[in-house]
């Protein structure tokens, strides 16, 4: 699909943003790399322009303005390819698309085996911050959203990323001895959790893997009866995370 850069008096349907928002030069780049078909290899100028309906000047500005932030190449006969750059952007999609569908599936599994909310956060600076979720079906009204930003100090999740991030006191060193952190009450009053930290290849933390609900219903007894499943369920994680960088790394 080519895009278009045909000027209009009303907005895409496609597109979410208002045309005054769009940035003609940056359509204009991005229709140049959508130009470049998938069997082939290097397109002549001439060709490009023929295929973009611009002038061989302006593809050409816009071709050595793309080359010269690694997205284009010219090689030495005049003609174009796509550059290490374009390809790099493409891995580092898929590589984020392949591990936020394991992270779904393994939080849907995670509340099939519980019965309670499952969720993954990661630290944001001085913050953390939801990246995915899945609910206990019966929940009143939903605590925290996909996306939303907490403090790291209150709750199980935000201290498991404080303690592996190397948090000072005594209370973190805890944390990391035992491997999991529970929470009762601490941001919420009327939740707990459960948080254990998940890990790239070489130690790397990467987030923490959380179980909560209703204070009342999640005693100090029942969550630790989740410790196993949630376990297990950040192993499996930090698996598929090293196999990533991996297969990245190849």
């Amino acid at each position: 699909m080519s895009l278009s850069l045909k000027p209009s008096k009303t907005d895409s349907p496609e597109s979410p943003y208002p045309s005054r928002d769009t940035v003609h030069a940056v359509m204009r780049a991005l229709a140049v790399l959508d130009a470049f078909h998938v069997d082939e290899q290097t397109v002549s100028l001439s060709e490009l322009s023929r295929r973009l309906g611009m002038g061989k000047s302006t593809v050409l500005r816009t071709a050595r303005t793309l080359a010269g932030a690694g997205y284009l190449a010219q090689t030495e006969d005049g003609r174009w390819r796509l550059g290490p750059a374009a390809g790099w952007l493409g891995v580092r999609y898929q590589t984020s698309f392949d591990v936020n569908n394991v992270i779904d599936a393994l939080l849907r599994h995670l509340h099939g085996v519980t019965g309670e909310t499952a969720a993954f956060f990661v630290r944001e600076g001085n913050w953390r911050s939801c990246v995915a979720r899945v609910d206990r079906l019966s929940m009143a009204r939903v605590h925290v959203r996909v996306g939303e930003k907490l403090p790291l100090d209150k709750g199980a999740s935000g201290r498991v990323l404080l303690a592996f991030s190397g948090q000072q006191g005594a209370p973190y060193e805890q944390i990391r001895r035992k491997g999991f952190y529970l929470s009762m009450g601490e941001r919420d009053p009327t939740m707990a959790s459960i948080a254990i930290p998940v890990f790239r290849a070489s130690r790397e933390l990467f987030g923490a893997l959380c179980i909560s609900g209703q204070a009342e219903r999640l005693t100090f007894d029942v969550l630790n009866q989740h410790l196993k499943p949630l376990i297990e369920a950040g192993a499996e994680l930090g698996r598929a995370l090293s196999a990533n960088r991996a297969m990245r790394a190849q």
